[in-house]
């Protein structure tokens, strides 16, 4: 268990990317932020129909607002969906074992400050060089931008 100070330098280191944080900051750091005109579980249910329909997997869903609920705190929605293609995956991941650490891909549904949802993901050049690269695999820019297009009408089914 940490001791009260690093406790308290993790809180407020916390608070700190918390304050920093925010859709603006997001685009640019190879997060793309969409609005959603539904609510965030329709949102959810409608990204995970989209992952279904084209023949992916929805792994988990992450509800940190009822993990934050279950300790006495409260928290906006903040729902991280797991997906991915165990057909592409597992190969990838036999041949390079620590790849698991980065997958399966995600997305974020969340309701920002005005109470609106939003969905945030990764760009196809973001999973690229900061997910595969890592780890030594090289995506090729028809695959990046694939990836990409991809992500993003999942995304666009969800909030269309």
């Amino acid at each position: 268990m940490p001791s009260p100070t690093l406790r308290r330098r993790i809180a407020l280191a916390g608070g700190a990317v918390a304050a920093a944080a925010g859709p603006a900051a997001a685009q640019d750091s190879g997060l793309v932020t969409v609005p959603s005109p539904h609510p965030v579980r329709e949102t959810i249910d409608r990204f995970s129909a989209a992952v279904r329909a084209e023949g992916w997997v929805v792994f988990t869903e992450i509800d940190h607002a009822a993990a934050a609920r279950a300790v006495g705190m409260t928290l906006a929605p903040r729902t991280v969906v797991l997906f991915g293609n165990p057909r592409a995956g597992t190969p990838a991941m036999a041949a390079t074992p620590l790849l698991a650490i980065d997958l399966p891909m995600r997305v974020l549904v969340w309701q920002d400050e005005a109470g609106r949802t939003q969905v945030t993901r990764s760009t196809g050049e973001d999973i690229a060089t900061r997910l595969f690269a890592r780890h030594g695999i090289a995506v090729p820019p028809d695959g990046r931008r694939a990836t990409d297009t991809f992500i993003a009408g999942l995304v666009a089914q969800a909030v269309g």
